[in-house]
């Protein structure tokens, strides 16, 4: 498996997909999510098994040689298997940051911990729903 560039791939169905897991499910925010992947501050990356793209990971950089990830998810069929926790240390090994930083909700939350994320309750910044914010702290500080 391997980390990729995708932006000549951002209007595929199949990547608009895969970010649509991970975006609330709303048409315009997801066209939103996928615009903001065609400027420089954002990147999207594909994880390659066997020439399939089966996940992305979305991100920016940060000031503090940071970055934070804006989007992360995995083909249904493929979750459970590592692959993503395998998209976040392949990121880390390849750009180096000081730090990761997101913020997910109550259905990943369990997932960033087991990783190593230091998790923060935000409260509730939509209704009935739960926000985290999630760092982790790389050996590259």
């Amino acid at each position: 498996m391997v980390l990729i560039p995708i932006r000549d791939k951002l209007h595929d169905d199949a990547i608009m997909e895969l970010v649509g897991y991970s975006v609330f499910p709303d048409p315009e925010k997801l066209k939103a999510a996928m615009e903001s992947y065609e400027s420089n501050d954002n990147i999207l990356m594909g994880y390659s098994l066997d020439g399939e793209i089966i996940g992305v990971i979305g991100y920016r950089s940060l000031p503090d040689e940071g970055i934070y990830i804006r989007h992360l998810s995995v083909d249904p069929e493929y979750r459970g298997l590592g692959y993503g926790r395998g998209m976040i240390l392949e990121l880390i090994d390849l750009i180096k940051p000081k730090k990761i930083k997101l913020e997910t909700d109550d259905d990943a939350v369990d997932f960033y911990r087991s990783i190593g994320f230091e998790i923060t309750s935000l409260g509730q910044k939509y209704p009935h729903a739960e926000r985290y914010e999630c760092v982790f702290e790389t050996d590259f500080a």
